[in-house]
């Protein structure tokens, strides 16, 4: 079997699977449609396409307790940079937006460009 292990801060996260062996799988457990709803399917986003919920940046991290700087640092970017990209003052590359949607646990980050 072919399983991707997707770890975080050292511990096993995820794990993922090809579609073929995740339907068997499911087939082995009983469960006999194995098809995904429709919404319960995540696409990847448009090049370029800021990530769901990184508009609201500012109130994310505020309300998840982060001072700026601090999410600036685990980001590798300064408190500065970071307030320009809060205030739509600037528009970070995919890469700082991948860490930030991280940081912040947003749906979606990794199929972001």
């Amino acid at each position: 079997m072919d399983i991707q292990i997707i770890a975080r801060d050292g511990e096993p996260e995820y794990a993922v699977v090809p579609w073929a062996q995740y339907q068997a799988l499911l087939t082995a457990a009983g469960i006999t449609d194995p098809s995904p709803r429709p919404d319960s399917v995540i696409h990847a986003a448009a090049p370029g396409q800021v990530l769901p919920g990184l508009d609201q940046l500012r109130n994310l991290r505020e309300g998840k307790g982060i001072a700026i700087e601090a999410l600036a640092r685990k980001v590798g970017i300064s408190p500065s940079y970071l307030a320009l990209i809060e205030s739509g003052e600037r528009l970070p590359d995919a890469a700082i937006r991948r860490s930030l949607a991280w940081e912040l646990t947003v749906p979606g980050w990794r199929e972001q460009p």
